[in-house]
């Protein structure tokens, strides 16, 4: 049976020394390494071994009796949390570290949010019980306040004979058919290990132990229990029917592109040929190998089956996220960077060839959306904090030899509008023709763009329409106000006009940015910011304060709850206000305060004027877009400015 686990945490909780001990109770390494020691298996990067954290999500592979485990072992800092997203979308079961000391941290909070949001299976494992300040049964209570109250204890003789009497009362509470069962037969063993099975799959109770895993306590027998209590059931059907999901691009110390792969169904082979891509584009390459990975090392093999993870050379335009073979699902994100930098460069650096480098670092992690400005000659990319800034640079110089720097971060804007307009672009210089009629209007917040056709066949062809559609997806479009990314609009083709001799393809792109460009400029436009789903724990006689801050912070806040001693108050609040707030609360509640945040969409600008008077954008030196219109009269082109292309547009006449 294949089982994909993953173990996630907040940093410095134990999450990697609890990795080694899996590994080395499974033979799978001959010696336990120590992040401290600077010889973990799985942290084997040298940017980990220098900072002590977890940066790359690696993984590992090991057998536990009849089952093969393919270990994901994930990064526990906030800057690195896309890197850990996309492991989790593979994984079959999770397991959740917290220190019994610190208890559930903010980042603690943000990993469950997204485990539940992606419905993965979760068990936690309450770590350095043998630190002075440890408290298990607090740390119990705290999940069951701030997760979920269907947790459990776990301890050694759970599911034996003699299992306590609560314990099978907390099953069968939340299991009606079990509860008849037991009411009317008793305990029986193997009914129950079924029943458990399918509750902890459904994300119905979850299991919790306790431990140490630099002592080596509890690590085995919550293995066993891990073993027992989880099952996977993955179809092996004929090659054809071959599905799996893209979960990381790397490339090895030959440059070679690695895409990694959890198969779902069916099996693959070496020269088989994989297909992916868009439903309208569909792109076939063969597999020229299959390698399996264990840390830095791997083995090749012929063939894999569904509930593996492995990596293929062969594809050339794989993205993460996408499914290949014959479901081609495109996975979506929640940790989304709020930031932008720019890359700076030393004197006699290459531009172009730098531009090369961070395209590969940008197939390896799709989140940092590099965007070459060409106008101005520099890399743009976005990044969720200065840690993941001081990595890149070490990286950038690791890697490629090329010293860079990046100016200070700062918040990632979009903007949309608020009023319905039509706009109209109009490509006609000597030999070229497009026109393009579109209906921008505004959608609710965080769906993106929007696309709808009603334009009828007479008057377009379906090839031209189709060509219209693409040129609005092929990039993001500049709003007027900070030319920041147009989003949450729904754009409808109304209608456009071609030549059968003078159009070519990319008159229809300069045709539907004009139309866009010169609806923005009829609308209302709104800067959007993004925004924090916030949840903030403190004791009580520290409340007014926090809320004070939240609404310095232009924030809104929730009811607040008390629990005990302890505040927990929860709200929205933007990014640009909040992104320092952890560090200023832990300075003054001494510790003893914790903040989760979680990328929550966008919102209204709170402060539009001033960002704008900041960014200071030109909208009319804007050299990708313009809202002006080009007509032809006489073998001659002339330029006629947005306010005045409606009167000679060919379609309104």
């Amino acid at each position: 049976m294949n089982k994909t686990i993953g173990v996630l945490a907040h940093v410095d909780a134990g999450k990697t020394t609890f990795s080694e001990q899996l590994l080395y109770h499974t033979k799978s390494i001959r010696h336990r390494g120590r992040v401290d020691h600077k010889d973990a298996f799985l942290d084997s990067h040298e940017i980990e071994k220098q900072r002590g954290i977890t940066v790359f999500a690696d993984q590992a592979t090991f057998t536990y009796k009849d089952s093969t485990y393919h270990l994901i072992d994930t990064p526990g800092h906030i800057d690195f949390s896309p890197e850990m997203e996309r492991a989790i979308q593979v994984m079959d079961y999770a397991i959740v570290i917290i220190s019994a000391v610190e208890g559930i941290e903010g980042h603690t909070e943000t990993v469950w949010d997204l485990l539940s949001k992606h419905k993965v299976p979760t068990f936690f494992f309450i770590n350095k019980n043998d630190r002075e300040g440890a408290a298990v049964k607090r740390v119990i209570e705290e999940i069951k306040q701030n997760l979920t109250e269907d947790v459990l204890e776990l301890n050694d003789s759970l599911l034996t004979e003699d299992m306590r009497e609560e314990f099978v009362e907390f099953v069968a509470e939340r299991n009606e058919n079990l509860l008849d069962y037991y009411m009317e037969n008793g305990y029986e063993k193997e009914r129950w290990i079924d029943a458990l099975q399918k509750m902890i799959k459904e994300n119905q109770i979850f299991l919790c132990a306790s431990g140490s895993a630099l002592q080596d306590k509890g690590v085995s027998s919550f293995l066993e229990n891990l073993d027992m209590l989880t099952v996977t059931d993955y179809r092996n059907e004929n090659e054809s029917s071959f599905c799996g999901k893209v979960y990381k691009i790397r490339h090895d110390e030959n440059g070679m592109r690695l895409t990694f792969i959890k198969a779902t169904k069916g099996s693959l082979r070496v020269r088989n040929e994989i297909t992916y891509g868009s439903k309208d584009n569909p792109i076939s390459e063969k597999v020229t190998q299959i390698r399996i990975y264990n840390g830095t090392k791997y083995k090749t093999v012929d063939s894999i089956e569904a509930g593996q993870l492995f990596a293929v050379v062969g594809l050339t335009s794989t993205a993460i996220g996408e499914g290949v073979g014959e479901v081609r699902e495109k996975a979506i994100y929640e940790m989304v960077p709020t930031l932008k930098s720019k890359v700076i460069f030393e004197k006699g650096i290459n531009s172009k060839e730098a531009l090369r480098y961070f395209r590969t670092l940008d197939a390896e992690d799709p989140s940092l959306n590099v965007v070459w400005e060409e106008n101005l000659q520099e890399i743009h990319l976005h990044v969720m904090g200065t840690i993941q800034l001081e990595v890149l640079e070490q990286l950038v110089m690791e890697r490629f030899g090329l010293k860079v720097s990046f100016e200070e971060p700062e918040i990632l804007y979009k903007e949309s509008i608020d009023s319905e307009v039509i706009g109209y672009g109009h490509f006609e210089p000597l030999g070229h023709y497009a026109e393009v009629h579109l209906r921008i209007q505004p959608i609710e917040r965080n769906r993106g763009i929007l696309f709808e056709n009603q334009c009828h066949a007479d008057d377009l062809s379906a090839g031209n329409q189709n060509l219209i559609r693409h040129h609005l997806f092929e990039q993001e479009h500049h709003g007027l106000l900070t030319g920041s990314p147009l989003t949450d609009v729904k754009v409808t083709l109304l209608t456009g006009r071609a030549h059968n001799k003078h159009t070519s393809g990319g008159d229809f792109r300069e045709a539907t940015f004009r139309a866009i460009r010169q609806g923005l400029e009829k609308a209302e436009n709104l800067l959007l910011e993004p925004v924090y789903q916030y949840k903030i724990k403190v004791d009580l006689d520290h409340m007014g304060r926090v809320l004070s801050d939240i609404q310095a912070a232009h924030g809104s806040f929730n009811p607040p709850k008390t629990i005990g001693d302890k505040a927990i108050i929860t709200g929205t609040v933007p990014v640009a206000t909040f992104m320092n707030y952890p560090g200023k609360i832990a300075a003054y509640t001494h510790g003893k305060g914790s903040v989760s945040l979680l990328f929550d969409g966008y919102d209204r600008c709170h402060n539009p004027n001033e960002v704008i008077e900041k960014k200071a954008y030109n909208k009319n030196a804007d050299a990708k877009y313009t809202s002006s219109s080009i007509f032809c009269s006489k073998g001659q082109a002339y330029t006629v400015p947005w306010d005045e292309a409606e009167e000679e547009m060919h379609g309104l006449s």
